[in-house]
């Protein structure tokens, strides 16, 4: 698939977001190896530590239908940002242990601006199981 048209199934996914208290609607959109697109947004609450942002909304619901880290191609974000809308630090680190270290995260915005990373670079010390040993 290519990069445009999965940016387009986050903005889809972004339509999505239930975000009535900071007004930042985020969309997630996961690609995996057969193909199948599993879409994420960010869903807020009054009490805010129960929110969950859209990528971890979109690897989660991947997970719940039996995918795993190895199904995993790419992850786009889109948000109505600036520059290009990177992962937050709690994403970074989910992302970390449920895609692949290789895997293409496409950041984006509504305006065009498009970088291409992996997780590795994006959190190079990630706290893993190895760390638990």
């Amino acid at each position: 698939m290519k990069t445009e048209n999965l940016i387009e199934k986050a903005k889809d996914a972004r339509k999505l977001s239930y975000s009535p208290y900071s007004k930042f609607a985020v969309g997630a959109a996961l690609l995996c190896k057969d193909g199948q697109v599993i879409a994420g947004a960010n869903i807020e609450n009054a009490s805010y530590p129960l929110c969950i942002c859209a990528e971890r909304n979109a690897l989660y619901s991947a997970m719940l239908r039996g995918y795993k880290k190895s199904d995993f191609l790419a992850l786009a974000i889109v948000a109505d940002t600036p520059e290009a809308c990177a992962p937050c630090g709690a994403c970074r680190q989910v992302i970390s242990e449920l895609f692949p270290k290789e895997g293409e995260i496409i950041m984006a915005n509504l305006k065009g601006a498009v970088v291409k990373s992996n997780i590795a670079k994006l959190l190079p010390f990630a706290f893993s199981e190895e760390d638990l040993k």
